[in-house]
């Protein structure tokens, strides 16, 4: 018999709820209704999206028994009380990148999820991409022999006009921080994903290039993986234009490079017949510019293939991919940079 169509409610209708509504859709689920604190942002989004009913107190949202799923899209900072409300409702939830601002808050959310037994998953795409996975393949598989070095560049340019747009945006209190922690934690989570752990961090975070901001535009650390490695990771919306986001991964028998969703470097000292599929996509690159100076710019396929993954754990078919664990690493990590830069000492992680 086959499973019903999975039904989803938005809370936040900012600009990311229409990547949402789409990759809902794209996902084989059914939008059927929004909640946002301002009125008029539910009912906008509610215009644009078929069979979606606006909410305008989020009791009465979570109350509606045609929703299953979740997400919410509100300011990083937001997260933890919608995300506490619709696990206590019996709703299972995604949460966008990140899970929140502190360890203590994404712990909250996970404890609530486990206590009444809904699934949780944090919005990290970049893993869901064929780019990605190959790589994570070559990993895991010892292509790289020993792993020497992991980098994650993300030289993104924000107008000042981008921090103006909102009250919240560029605070500590409602995103968390600056270039890391909003715009280069995608990339951060797949250096990691793709590395494993950190266990040391050294940094420096500056705000250079825009004003009436608390938080940095520019950061650059050094890491210690847990394997040995060393790395890099440098974010900065401070770069105009805004460039393609990379990871590097370099080791003793092979080295490759990922530019946005492109494999652009793919050299080892072992060749395989798949090579060859590789080197025909790197001659003909698809990526566009990503969000590296338009916010606006992103492509939601890997967002749908996340819900997608979100349906099937459900039904259980498949486990998550990004479980609320996983979703911490990031944030994680980028408290660490944080810490190191504001006491300018190394910072150690634990195991």
């Amino acid at each position: 018999m086959p499973c019903m169509t999975k039904r989803f409610g938005i809370i936040g209708c900012g600009m990311i709820a229409g990547f949402h509504a789409q990759a809902i859709k794209a996902a084989g689920g059914s939008l059927t209704a929004c909640f946002d604190t301002r009125a008029d942002a539910a009912d906008k989004l509610a215009q644009q999206q078929a069979g979606c009913k606006p909410y305008h107190a989020l009791d009465e949202f979570l109350a509606d028994k045609n929703i299953d799923i979740v997400t919410i899209g509100t300011p990083s900072g937001a997260h933890l009380e919608p995300a506490l409300a619709a696990a206590k409702a019996g709703k299972h939830l995604i949460v966008e990148k990140p899970l929140e601002i502190t360890l203590e808050r994404c712990n909250q959310i996970i404890k609530a999820c486990k206590e009444n037994n809904v699934l949780l998953s944090t919005i990290f795409h970049s893993r869901f991409h064929d780019s990605s996975l190959l790589l994570k393949a070559a990993v895991d598989s010892g292509r790289f022999g020993r792993l020497a070095l992991g980098d994650a560049i993300v030289k993104w340019y924000r107008t000042q006009e981008y921090y103006d747009s909102g009250a919240w945006r560029g605070t500590w209190e409602l995103d968390g921080g600056g270039a890391l922690m909003n715009q280069a934690i995608h990339t951060i989570d797949l250096l990691l994903w793709l590395m494993g752990p950190v266990v040391e961090v050294t940094a420096h975070t500056a705000l250079l290039a825009h004003e009436r901001i608390d938080v940095e535009d520019t950061a650059v650390a050094t890491v210690k993986f847990v394997c040995g490695a060393l790395g890099t990771i440098v974010g900065t919306t401070a770069s105009y234009p805004g460039y393609l986001k990379r990871i590097e991964i370099n080791g003793s028998k092979g080295s490759a490079i990922l530019e946005e969703e492109d494999i652009v470097r793919w050299d080892f000292a072992e060749k395989l017949p798949a090579d060859v599929a590789v080197q025909e996509a790197m001659a003909n690159r698809k990526s566009g510019g990503g969000g590296a100076a338009d916010p606006s710019a992103i492509n939601y396929a890997g967002h749908a293939k996340l819900f997608a993954n979100m349906i099937a754990a459900i039904d259980g078919k498949e486990k998550l991919v990004v479980d609320g664990l996983e979703g911490c690493r990031s944030v994680e990590v980028i408290l660490a940079i944080y810490q190191s830069a504001k006491t300018k000492q190394t910072v150690q992680l634990p195991l």
